[in-house]
């Protein structure tokens, strides 16, 4: 199991509220492209990523995957709909091998009963959630591809508060998270680097000049880099 400081939903706690949370929390793994639940399927657990990364997607009309979101090591996911007791909204995939810890909607309903800051966080965190997700929907739907390519590769950048963005991204993965065709995400990505605003090796995308990545999404970068 993770040390507990890697767990965003349970930092507030002590080592002894942590012993008698660990009972109810189950490691599960899932290798990569493995389906952690389908849209649709009944809300049994919330899951937090340990270890790797899972993507959370939608299928649109054309039979297009569209990526909702990337959930980062100490994250969680599917609170909401445990919580209000529907189904999955979404389909939850590992882009890697990953380690998970799931906890049944009975156990975390008795953790946020026990330790009220774990509920106030997550209370927080789906609000943010829930906001950045109709930003996003905003931008697929007013935006031009390039702006929202530029805003999606910063936004990234600032998860890890450097340069860099830690996660192996495909074009078609790009493409899947913007709304658009792997050949335009493609031509973006190359038009980007040939700029100097963008470097990449091995996989990884390093962002070169902030600044003019940020004129090319429309807004400045939320943190310098």
């Amino acid at each position: 199991m993770a040390e507990p400081t890697r767990i965003k939903l349970f930092e507030g706690l002590s080592a002894k509220d942590m012993k008698e949370i660990t009972p109810y929390l189950f490691p599960v793994g899932f290798k990569k492209k493995e389906t952690v639940f389908s849209e649709g399927d009944p809300s049994d657990w919330l899951y937090i990523v340990v270890e790797g990364r899972v993507k959370i997607t939608k299928v649109s009309h054309e039979g297009k995957e569209i990526i909702l979101e990337i959930i980062e090591p100490g994250d969680f996911f599917g609170g909401i709909a445990v919580l209000r007791g529907f189904p999955y909204p979404a389909n939850a995939v590992a882009m890697e091998d990953a380690n998970l810890l799931k906890v049944s909607k009975a156990n975390l309903l008795r953790i946020l009963d026990r330790f009220p800051p774990v509920m106030n966080f997550m209370a927080q965190n789906i609000g943010d959630r829930m906001k950045d997700f109709q930003e996003n929907l905003k931008n697929i739907a007013l935006e031009r591809v390039e702006m929202r390519i530029a805003s999606l590769l910063l936004k990234l950048a600032e998860r890890t508060g450097g340069g860099g963005i830690d996660i192996r991204l495909t074009k078609q993965d790009i493409a899947d998270m913007v709304g658009t065709t792997v050949e335009t995400a493609i031509r973006t990505m190359s038009r980007f680097r040939k700029l100097g605003l963008i470097e990449e090796k091995k996989g990884r995308i390093a962002i070169k000049d902030p600044e003019g990545l940020a004129s090319r999404s429309g807004h400045r970068p939320a943190r310098p880099y």
